[in-house]
């Protein structure tokens, strides 16, 4: 028996709107289809050799500057955006410009830093902002984290850059940090008059972190 060509369609039509839908599991609910793409979670390794750490503390009549080494760090991303970070400094590296071993001797000391008692200054990210419409070069993260000195962890906000190109990420930013908040209160003004202040209460730290993907999670 010949089928009608006009009656064959419409079964076919019949048949297929009749065939339930295969559901994806996602956002858009029970019985719909959902396309869902998992970001992964890639971690990059701080290139130790490549960053770098550039401290600088004014004084009456003058300034010093000088740079620290970092041990080992990371970033953690999640697709194309910013998770998680962390780094630690090797405080034994830290060096004065001018070469001064008066100068470096005095600030790996107890009066600065005591760097044989805290050999190393630590900082994670606990928060991280993501500043919408940031252009090339511009702070596109505001990062929170909790700053390592000298045995004593306090909080601290900055922007920052951050640039991710292929297997390589970099991050620029630079910190002001209050020195009294980690004990470092020589010729500081709080332990005196103002004509003791000869070393400003805050010092900076120009931060330039270079990575390297390592592992995908």
């Amino acid at each position: 028996m010949k089928t009608n060509p006009i009656v064959a369609g419409f079964l076919a039509v019949l048949l297929l709107t009749t065939t339930p839908l295969i559901t994806i599991a996602g956002a858009n609910g029970p019985g719909k289809r959902s396309e869902k793409t998992i970001a992964k979670t890639v971690t990059y390794a701080v290139d130790t050799e490549q960053s770098t750490v550039v401290w600088n503390a004014k004084k009456v009549g003058g300034e010093h500057t000088g740079n620290i080494k970092l041990s080992k760090g990371e970033f953690v991303f999640n697709g194309n955006k910013l998770t998680a970070g962390n780094f630690t400094a090797d405080m034994t590296t830290l060096s004065e410009n001018k070469n001064s071993e008066r100068v470096v001797n005095h600030l790996k000391g107890d009066d600065f830093f005591s760097v044989e008692k805290n050999p190393t200054a630590a900082f994670k990210i606990t928060k991280l902002d993501a500043i919408s419409g940031a252009k090339t070069g511009e702070a596109n993260y505001n990062v929170t984290g909790d700053l390592t000195i000298k045995g004593t962890t306090n909080p601290i906000t900055f922007p920052a850059v951050v640039k991710v190109s292929g297997d390589a990420v970099e991050a620029t930013a630079k910190l002001v940090v209050n020195r009294l908040a980690y004990d470092i209160k020589y010729r500081a003004a709080v332990i005196g008059t103002a004509a003791d202040k000869i070393i400003e209460d805050t010092f900076s730290l120009d931060l330039k972190l270079v990575g390297k993907k390592s592992k995908p999670m």
